[in-house]
């Protein structure tokens, strides 16, 4: 390899990842949008939109993972756990946005997401320090500041059925680090999750309630958005630090914020600001290396 090849291939790779990235993010960002869109115009029940985005994401990477292995991708003992959180996540993630707008929504189930990460590390024995105690506390504040009563607020109970998606996000996640081969075992979580979708059957509406447009954004979020974009995701985050990973997606609300402005009209408020500065930066605060974790426990 030439001189020049060895400079420009470093170069090469982190412009590489710096794409991969961005697309995922805006993957992240686009399953709202795509949600709420739908829900928004009534073209889909919350229900099938979760089912359909959920089994044909199963459907995508199933497929694709089959022909490359050469057998059937199915779930396994140890995809029960990822599986049910990750259907738990979609049908709470599709509720909550019957009521909720897209960046509201994304404002409230990241931060969720990194807080119950932050919970099950020290739950498992991982302590952080004072300033990362300190920056959990001034994140759940943001997202009480967020949640008050008042003529700004979201609605409570769509804003408590996101976090829950949230909180099931971080124990798909967590669940997930230490797969061996993430991709196949993202493929794995989304059949077992289309599996749990029969759970939906006596809640899914009535045919003269779904149209045309709401099953076309719900597939596109099944297959693009989610399956694609969460075997994106794994590609790129060996590439990345710990702290550069747990930060980027914090960018999420923000693409969200400005998708759901250009794209689905919606309108920010004094309080959505407020709330998201004071989320972010706590969130910022735990992202400072923990230390003081026992022996042979890995940092988040």
């Amino acid at each position: 390899m030439s001189a020049a090849d060895q400079r420009s291939g470093p170069v090469g790779g982190r412009s590489l990842t710096a794409l991969l990235l961005v697309l995922t993010l805006c993957a992240f960002a686009g399953n709202s949008l795509l949600n709420r869109a739908a829900l928004a115009e009534n073209t889909i029940d919350w229900a099938s939109f979760t089912a359909i985005r959920i089994v044909s994401g199963a459907l995508l990477l199933g497929l694709l993972f089959g022909w490359r292995h050469g057998r059937a991708v199915l779930p396994r003992r140890d995809t029960i756990v990822p599986a049910v959180a990750l259907f738990l996540y979609a049908v709470s993630f599709s509720f909550a946005y019957v009521s909720l707008d897209a960046a509201i929504g994304a404002l409230i189930l990241f931060p969720a997401g990194q807080l119950s990460l932050q919970m099950i590390g020290i739950v498992r024995g991982i302590y952080p320090t004072a300033i990362q105690w300190a920056g959990l506390l001034l994140a759940i504040a943001g997202l009480a500041v967020f949640l008050a009563p008042g003529d700004t607020a979201p609605p409570l109970a769509g804003g408590l059925i996101m976090a829950l998606a949230g909180i099931s996000w971080g124990f798909y996640s967590w669940a997930g680090k230490g797969a061996a081969r993430p991709a196949l075992a993202t493929a794995r979580n989304f059949v077992g999750a289309a599996v749990l979708c029969l759970l939906l059957i006596p809640v899914l509406g009535s045919g003269e309630h779904v149209q045309p447009t709401g099953v076309m954004l719900a597939i596109i979020s099944g297959t693009i958005t989610s399956g694609l974009g969460y075997i994106t995701w794994y590609a790129v985050l060996p590439r990345l630090s710990v702290s550069t990973a747990a930060a980027s997606q914090l960018s999420v609300p923000a693409i969200a914020a400005l998708g759901g402005v250009l794209l689905l009209g919606e309108i920010l408020t004094t309080r959505f600001f407020i709330g998201s500065a004071m989320i972010f930066a706590g969130i910022g605060l735990t992202m400072i290396k923990w230390s003081g974790f026992k022996p042979r426990q890995q940092s988040l």
